[in-house]
Protein backbone atom coordinates (compact mmCIF):
# COMPACT_ATOMS: atom_id res chain seq x y z
CA UNK A 1 0.00 0.00 0.00
CA UNK A 2 1.30 3.58 -0.84
CA UNK A 3 1.67 5.94 1.48
CA UNK A 4 -1.16 7.31 3.18
CA UNK A 5 -1.48 11.45 3.63
CA UNK A 6 -1.09 12.37 7.26
CA UNK A 7 -3.69 14.95 8.03
CA UNK A 8 -4.43 16.81 11.48
CA UNK A 9 -8.00 17.48 12.04
CA UNK A 10 -8.21 20.52 14.85
CA UNK A 11 -11.61 21.36 16.14
CA UNK A 12 -12.42 22.55 19.90
CA UNK A 13 -12.91 20.25 22.57
CA UNK A 14 -16.46 21.31 23.32
CA UNK A 15 -18.06 21.08 19.59
CA UNK A 16 -20.93 19.45 20.36
CA UNK A 17 -20.84 17.94 16.96
CA UNK A 18 -17.96 15.50 18.10
CA UNK A 19 -19.77 14.30 21.36
CA UNK A 20 -21.03 11.04 19.56
CA UNK A 21 -24.16 11.30 21.14
CA UNK A 22 -25.75 14.56 19.41
CA UNK A 23 -29.15 14.54 18.01
CA UNK A 24 -27.27 14.94 14.59
CA UNK A 25 -24.39 12.89 14.18
CA UNK A 26 -23.61 13.14 10.54
CA UNK A 27 -20.24 14.97 11.38
CA UNK A 28 -19.46 12.82 13.82
CA UNK A 29 -19.41 9.82 11.58
CA UNK A 30 -18.32 11.24 8.31
CA UNK A 31 -15.23 13.37 10.08
CA UNK A 32 -14.62 11.16 13.03
CA UNK A 33 -15.50 7.19 11.65
CA UNK A 34 -15.12 7.98 7.55
CA UNK A 35 -12.27 9.26 7.55
CA UNK A 36 -10.49 6.98 9.72
CA UNK A 37 -11.77 4.18 7.31
CA UNK A 38 -9.95 5.38 3.94
CA UNK A 39 -6.94 3.51 3.37
CA UNK A 40 -5.40 6.77 2.16
CA UNK A 41 -5.43 8.67 5.27
CA UNK A 42 -3.91 8.69 8.60
CA UNK A 43 -6.25 11.23 10.41
CA UNK A 44 -5.36 12.40 13.87
CA UNK A 45 -7.66 14.46 15.84
CA UNK A 46 -6.32 17.54 17.72
CA UNK A 47 -9.69 18.56 20.05
CA UNK A 48 -8.08 21.70 21.76
CA UNK A 49 -8.59 24.57 24.15
CA UNK A 50 -9.53 28.29 23.01
CA UNK A 51 -5.78 28.16 21.30
CA UNK A 52 -4.05 25.70 19.35
CA UNK A 53 -0.58 26.35 18.40
CA UNK A 54 0.28 24.76 15.02
CA UNK A 55 3.67 24.82 15.42
CA UNK A 56 3.71 21.05 16.58
CA UNK A 57 2.32 20.03 13.23
CA UNK A 58 5.52 21.32 11.63
CA UNK A 59 7.18 18.05 9.42
CA UNK A 60 4.40 15.89 10.64
CA UNK A 61 1.49 16.38 8.56
CA UNK A 62 0.74 16.55 4.92
CA UNK A 63 -2.54 18.58 5.13
CA UNK A 64 -4.31 20.45 7.98
CA UNK A 65 -8.59 19.99 8.17
CA UNK A 66 -10.74 22.54 10.01
CA UNK A 67 -14.01 21.91 11.43
CA UNK A 68 -15.44 25.05 10.30
CA UNK A 69 -14.12 28.21 8.90
CA UNK A 70 -15.12 30.17 11.75
CA UNK A 71 -15.04 30.26 15.47
CA UNK A 72 -18.09 27.83 15.95
CA UNK A 73 -16.61 24.69 17.14
CA UNK A 74 -13.01 26.04 16.95
CA UNK A 75 -10.41 27.55 18.71
CA UNK A 76 -10.28 30.97 18.60
CA UNK A 77 -6.97 31.04 17.46
CA UNK A 78 -5.08 28.70 15.41
CA UNK A 79 -1.59 29.95 16.45
CA UNK A 80 1.52 29.91 13.95
CA UNK A 81 -0.55 28.48 11.18
CA UNK A 82 0.93 31.01 8.37
CA UNK A 83 4.78 30.02 9.30
CA UNK A 84 3.48 26.67 8.17
CA UNK A 85 3.90 25.00 4.70
CA UNK A 86 0.80 22.86 4.87
CA UNK A 87 -2.52 23.30 2.67
CA UNK A 88 -5.37 24.06 4.83
CA UNK A 89 -9.07 22.67 4.13
CA UNK A 90 -11.83 23.63 6.20
CA UNK A 91 -15.34 22.64 5.94
CA UNK A 92 -17.82 25.94 4.98
CA UNK A 93 -19.71 27.30 8.29
CA UNK A 94 -23.33 27.40 7.81
CA UNK A 95 -24.53 29.38 5.47
CA UNK A 96 -25.80 32.37 7.85
CA UNK A 97 -22.06 32.04 9.51
CA UNK A 98 -20.64 32.71 6.24
CA UNK A 99 -20.04 36.55 5.95
CA UNK A 100 -18.62 36.72 9.73
CA UNK A 101 -16.47 33.64 8.28
CA UNK A 102 -14.72 35.34 5.20
CA UNK A 103 -12.21 36.85 7.93
CA UNK A 104 -10.78 33.59 8.55
CA UNK A 105 -9.61 33.30 5.37
CA UNK A 106 -6.33 34.87 5.46
CA UNK A 107 -5.81 34.46 9.28
CA UNK A 108 -5.78 30.90 9.19
CA UNK A 109 -4.31 30.63 5.43
CA UNK A 110 -7.28 28.51 4.04
CA UNK A 111 -6.67 26.90 0.74
CA UNK A 112 -9.24 25.27 -0.05
CA UNK A 113 -13.36 24.83 1.09
CA UNK A 114 -15.53 21.74 1.36
CA UNK A 115 -18.94 20.93 1.68
CA UNK A 116 -22.19 19.00 0.25
CA UNK A 117 -23.42 22.82 -1.26
CA UNK A 118 -23.48 23.12 -4.86
CA UNK A 119 -20.59 25.23 -6.26
CA UNK A 120 -23.58 27.87 -7.43
CA UNK A 121 -24.55 28.54 -3.71
CA UNK A 122 -20.89 28.66 -2.56
CA UNK A 123 -19.77 31.47 -4.57
CA UNK A 124 -22.97 33.28 -3.24
CA UNK A 125 -21.94 33.44 -0.26
CA UNK A 126 -18.01 33.60 -0.43
CA UNK A 127 -15.59 35.43 -3.08
CA UNK A 128 -14.90 34.03 -6.54
CA UNK A 129 -11.37 33.64 -5.98
CA UNK A 130 -11.90 31.55 -2.89
CA UNK A 131 -11.09 27.99 -4.38
CA UNK A 132 -13.98 25.38 -3.79
CA UNK A 133 -15.37 21.61 -3.82
CA UNK A 134 -18.39 19.85 -3.30
CA UNK A 135 -18.40 16.79 -1.06
CA UNK A 136 -21.45 15.07 -0.64
CA UNK A 137 -21.02 13.30 2.85
CA UNK A 138 -23.52 12.23 5.06
CA UNK A 139 -24.87 8.89 4.35
CA UNK A 140 -22.95 6.48 7.03
CA UNK A 141 -23.01 2.94 5.00
CA UNK A 142 -23.76 0.99 8.44
CA UNK A 143 -27.36 2.60 9.36
CA UNK A 144 -28.76 2.32 5.58
CA UNK A 145 -27.65 -1.35 5.22
CA UNK A 146 -30.22 -2.86 5.80
CA UNK A 147 -34.05 -1.56 5.12
CA UNK A 148 -37.89 -2.75 5.63
CA UNK A 149 -39.23 -4.14 2.43
CA UNK A 150 -41.06 -1.09 0.27
CA UNK A 151 -43.94 -3.52 0.75
CA UNK A 152 -44.27 -3.25 4.64
CA UNK A 153 -44.04 0.38 5.09
CA UNK A 154 -46.82 3.36 5.71
CA UNK A 155 -47.42 4.07 2.37
CA UNK A 156 -50.83 6.65 3.00
CA UNK A 157 -48.85 8.87 4.65
CA UNK A 158 -45.87 11.11 3.76
CA UNK A 159 -43.45 11.82 6.39
CA UNK A 160 -41.69 15.10 6.90
CA UNK A 161 -38.62 16.19 9.48
CA UNK A 162 -36.81 19.27 10.39
CA UNK A 163 -37.10 23.12 11.68
CA UNK A 164 -39.80 24.83 10.15
CA UNK A 165 -40.79 28.31 9.33
CA UNK A 166 -43.05 30.58 11.48
CA UNK A 167 -45.79 31.58 9.94
CA UNK A 168 -47.15 34.10 11.95
CA UNK A 169 -47.48 37.68 10.14
CA UNK A 170 -45.65 39.83 13.19
CA UNK A 171 -42.63 36.96 13.38
CA UNK A 172 -42.21 36.46 9.75
CA UNK A 173 -41.80 40.23 9.68
CA UNK A 174 -39.31 40.57 12.47
CA UNK A 175 -37.59 37.96 10.81
CA UNK A 176 -37.02 39.54 7.55
CA UNK A 177 -35.75 42.59 8.84
CA UNK A 178 -33.43 40.91 11.34
CA UNK A 179 -32.46 38.13 8.73
CA UNK A 180 -34.28 38.79 4.88
CA UNK A 181 -33.01 35.67 3.59
CA UNK A 182 -31.69 33.58 6.14
CA UNK A 183 -34.62 32.78 8.53
CA UNK A 184 -36.58 29.73 8.97
CA UNK A 185 -39.40 30.47 7.51
CA UNK A 186 -37.66 31.43 3.72
CA UNK A 187 -35.31 28.69 4.25
CA UNK A 188 -38.03 26.26 4.62
CA UNK A 189 -40.58 27.67 2.81
CA UNK A 190 -42.05 24.71 1.19
CA UNK A 191 -41.33 22.44 3.90
CA UNK A 192 -43.52 24.68 6.20
CA UNK A 193 -46.16 24.07 3.69
CA UNK A 194 -46.35 20.55 3.43
CA UNK A 195 -46.34 20.29 6.88
CA UNK A 196 -49.76 21.59 6.92
CA UNK A 197 -51.05 18.99 4.74
CA UNK A 198 -53.54 16.48 6.53
CA UNK A 199 -51.61 13.54 4.69
CA UNK A 200 -48.24 14.52 6.18
CA UNK A 201 -46.77 12.94 8.93
CA UNK A 202 -44.53 15.92 10.48
CA UNK A 203 -42.46 15.98 13.28
CA UNK A 204 -39.96 18.16 14.48
CA UNK A 205 -36.14 17.25 14.94
CA UNK A 206 -36.42 16.21 18.53
CA UNK A 207 -39.95 15.39 19.19
CA UNK A 208 -39.52 11.76 18.03
CA UNK A 209 -36.94 8.78 19.55
CA UNK A 210 -35.21 8.97 16.46
CA UNK A 211 -32.74 10.95 17.33
CA UNK A 212 -28.65 10.74 16.08
CA UNK A 213 -27.93 7.13 14.49
CA UNK A 214 -31.85 6.18 15.16
CA UNK A 215 -32.91 8.82 12.61
CA UNK A 216 -32.69 6.15 9.15
CA UNK A 217 -35.18 3.78 12.01
CA UNK A 218 -37.61 6.59 11.19
CA UNK A 219 -37.36 6.77 7.53
CA UNK A 220 -37.36 3.16 7.08
CA UNK A 221 -40.73 3.51 8.16
CA UNK A 222 -42.38 5.00 5.36
CA UNK A 223 -42.62 4.84 1.60
CA UNK A 224 -42.29 8.16 0.88
CA UNK A 225 -40.61 11.13 2.31
CA UNK A 226 -40.48 14.81 1.56
CA UNK A 227 -36.78 16.90 1.33
CA UNK A 228 -37.45 20.35 0.64
CA UNK A 229 -35.16 23.36 1.45
CA UNK A 230 -35.29 26.51 -0.91
CA UNK A 231 -31.10 27.89 -1.24
CA UNK A 232 -30.00 24.45 -1.08
CA UNK A 233 -30.17 20.60 -1.70
CA UNK A 234 -29.26 19.32 1.82
CA UNK A 235 -28.75 16.14 3.88
CA UNK A 236 -32.38 15.16 4.37
CA UNK A 237 -32.05 14.68 0.02
CA UNK A 238 -29.36 11.48 -0.44
CA UNK A 239 -30.36 10.32 3.49
CA UNK A 240 -33.85 10.03 2.72
CA UNK A 241 -33.06 8.12 -0.79
CA UNK A 242 -30.42 5.95 0.88
CA UNK A 243 -33.16 4.50 3.22
CA UNK A 244 -35.39 3.77 0.88
CA UNK A 245 -38.29 6.31 0.59
CA UNK A 246 -39.88 7.56 -2.20
CA UNK A 247 -38.25 10.87 -1.80
CA UNK A 248 -40.05 13.93 -3.21
CA UNK A 249 -37.37 16.62 -3.94
CA UNK A 250 -37.31 20.13 -4.04
CA UNK A 251 -35.21 20.49 -6.83
CA UNK A 252 -35.51 24.24 -8.46
CA UNK A 253 -32.78 26.48 -10.26
CA UNK A 254 -32.77 28.67 -6.62
CA UNK A 255 -31.31 25.55 -4.50
CA UNK A 256 -29.07 24.40 -7.54
CA UNK A 257 -30.70 20.68 -6.54
CA UNK A 258 -30.06 19.72 -10.34
CA UNK A 259 -26.41 19.58 -9.53
CA UNK A 260 -27.08 15.88 -7.63
CA UNK A 261 -28.16 14.35 -10.33
CA UNK A 262 -31.43 12.58 -9.18
CA UNK A 263 -33.63 12.44 -11.93
CA UNK A 264 -37.55 12.90 -11.59
CA UNK A 265 -39.70 10.25 -12.32
CA UNK A 266 -36.47 7.94 -12.37
CA UNK A 267 -35.42 7.87 -8.81
CA UNK A 268 -37.19 10.99 -7.04
CA UNK A 269 -40.01 12.53 -7.62
CA UNK A 270 -38.99 16.57 -8.40
CA UNK A 271 -41.77 19.11 -6.68
CA UNK A 272 -41.73 22.72 -6.05
CA UNK A 273 -43.73 25.47 -4.89
CA UNK A 274 -46.35 24.86 -7.34
CA UNK A 275 -46.37 21.20 -8.32
CA UNK A 276 -46.38 19.67 -5.04
CA UNK A 277 -49.84 19.23 -4.09
CA UNK A 278 -50.11 17.49 -7.58
CA UNK A 279 -47.02 15.47 -7.32
CA UNK A 280 -48.38 14.13 -3.86
CA UNK A 281 -51.86 13.39 -4.87
CA UNK A 282 -50.63 11.18 -7.99
CA UNK A 283 -48.79 8.92 -5.62
CA UNK A 284 -51.42 8.73 -2.84
CA UNK A 285 -54.22 8.06 -5.58
CA UNK A 286 -52.51 5.27 -7.56
CA UNK A 287 -50.48 3.88 -3.97
CA UNK A 288 -50.43 0.24 -5.42
CA UNK A 289 -48.76 1.14 -8.43
CA UNK A 290 -45.60 0.08 -8.81
CA UNK A 291 -43.58 2.54 -10.26
CA UNK A 292 -43.33 4.01 -7.02
CA UNK A 293 -41.06 1.26 -5.50
CA UNK A 294 -38.97 0.91 -8.33
CA UNK A 295 -38.27 4.71 -8.30
CA UNK A 296 -37.40 4.41 -4.40
CA UNK A 297 -35.16 1.27 -5.40
CA UNK A 298 -33.13 2.98 -8.02
CA UNK A 299 -33.43 6.12 -5.53
CA UNK A 300 -31.36 4.28 -2.90
CA UNK A 301 -29.22 2.20 -5.41
CA UNK A 302 -28.09 5.72 -6.78
CA UNK A 303 -27.35 6.96 -3.66
CA UNK A 304 -25.38 4.59 -2.17
CA UNK A 305 -23.04 3.91 -4.97
CA UNK A 306 -22.45 7.32 -5.33
CA UNK A 307 -23.18 9.57 -2.05
CA UNK A 308 -21.80 7.60 1.17
CA UNK A 309 -19.49 8.71 4.11
CA UNK A 310 -16.73 6.83 2.42
CA UNK A 311 -17.43 7.90 -1.07
CA UNK A 312 -17.19 11.41 0.47
CA UNK A 313 -13.73 10.55 2.14
CA UNK A 314 -12.19 9.41 -1.26
CA UNK A 315 -13.28 12.35 -2.64
CA UNK A 316 -11.86 14.44 -0.14
CA UNK A 317 -8.67 12.09 0.15
CA UNK A 318 -8.45 12.94 -4.07
CA UNK A 319 -8.45 16.93 -2.90
CA UNK A 320 -6.08 16.57 -0.29
CA UNK A 321 -3.58 14.56 -3.00
CA UNK A 322 -3.75 17.24 -5.39
CA UNK A 323 -3.04 19.91 -2.60
CA UNK A 324 0.11 18.48 -1.76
Amino acid sequence: MKKQLRVAFIYHKQNIFFSGNHFDNTFYNFFIHALKRNENLDVVNFPSDRQFDCLKLKNKFDVILLWENGLFGMPEDLLNIKKLNIPVIAKCSDPVRAKESIKFHDRWKIDYYISFFPKEFFYELYPSNFKFKSIIYGVEPSLFDKVQPYEKRIKDRILLTGALGNKKFLSKLINDIKKPKWNAYRFYHLRTMCAELPYVDYTPTLNHRYVGDKYPQLLKKYGASIAATTYNANIKYWENAAAGCLTFMEITEKNHGAFLGYKDGENCIIINEHNYKEKFSEYLDDIKNPKWKQIADTGREFTLKNYTNDTAAESLFELMEDLI
